[in-house]
């Protein structure tokens, strides 16, 4: 089986447990998870089978949605609720002051990774440093946040307040990191309390399946499982000829007479599979074919 499965991850798993409970599911199946989700976050979790553990490379999921509880009157050495807490005795939260902040943090900015993440130091990741108790300076990274949408305010069993959000943000953003600043730009402390990823490029929440959906449609995992190439549409096309078909699979470049972008592109054969993924070149004003990877 081939293609790409749409995992609702439940909290408290991580990424990689995923993984080994779909080789339980599906044995003699390869798999490979495209980007990670934090133990204590849900949500969407694309998983690579089969052959489509080759195009991983090549799948666009820059752009990301969460839904995200952040509470105030707390900060967290880990910046959300797994953490060691410690909470201030009063606080005086101003709406207006959030609302104002959510502008300062959309479009591009600059954000620290947190010390307990998998981001390397000198050889190291952070997160084996934190554990160690060892605290090093981290180099600023930009990221892009499309928009931050304010969607309720609530309180906790302590009366803290719980500010819930809607995150749209490129790939290497920390959520918990966006909270903990906005919770230190406010003056109360922030964590994040709850997180779910309802999109990751293509592969929304509303198509996802949880592990167990996906254990009871293992005997007819068609229904579920989402074709090899359904994440490369952000990909030029072109389906070619079969006298052109056997120099691609030999990894030979083959130049065509169609005007074409140079870039990545996706290869079809006639019976529109696809066999390879590619670059397009333009040489003396020739449109060249580059096979990269081949499917044979």
């Amino acid at each position: 089986m081939d293609g790409f499965l749409n995992v609702n991850k439940a909290p408290g798993m991580t990424s990689f447990d995923v993984i080994k409970r779909l080789k339980k599911i599906l044995p003699k199946n390869k798999f490979g998870h495209l980007g990670t989700l934090d133990p204590m976050a849900q949500g969407v979790l694309p998983v690579a089978v089969g052959f489509a553990t080759r195009l991983i490379e090549y799948v666009s999921e820059t752009d990301k949605v969460y839904q995200a509880a952040m509470t105030l009157g707390g900060t967290s050495d880990t910046e959300d609720a797994w953490g060691n807490i410690v909470y201030e005795p009063h606080i005086q939260f101003n709406e207006d002051a959030l609302c104002g902040l959510l502008e300062k943090y959309t479009g591009n900015i600059l954000q620290i990774p947190p010390m307990y993440s998998a981001v390397h130091h000198n050889g190291d990741r952070l997160y084996k440093l934190a554990r160690q108790g060892i605290i090093v300076d981290r180099e600023a990274r930009e990221i892009r946040i499309q928009y931050i949408k304010l969607l309720a305010i609530n309180r906790d069993s302590e009366g803290r307040p719980v500010i819930s959000l809607e995150v749209s943000c490129s790939k290497g953003t920390y959520i918990r990191t966006l909270c903990h600043d906005i919770g230190r730009d406010l003056g109360t402390g922030a964590y994040l309390s709850a997180l779910n990823r309802i999109r990751a490029g293509v592969f929304t929440i509303e198509e996802s399946y949880s592990l167990e959906q996906i254990e009871q449609h293992k005997e007819n995992l068609a229904e579920i499982i989402k074709a090899v190439d359904y994440p490369l549409n952000h990909l030029e096309e072109i389906t070619i000829d079969i006298a052109q078909l056997g120099r691609i699979l030999n990894g030979n470049r083959i130049s065509i007479n169609e005007s074409m972008q140079p870039g990545l592109i996706r290869i079809y054969d006639p019976q529109y599979w696809l066999v390879s993924i590619g670059e397009c070149i333009i040489e003396e004003n020739v449109t060249v074919l580059k096979p990269l990877k081949v499917f044979k």
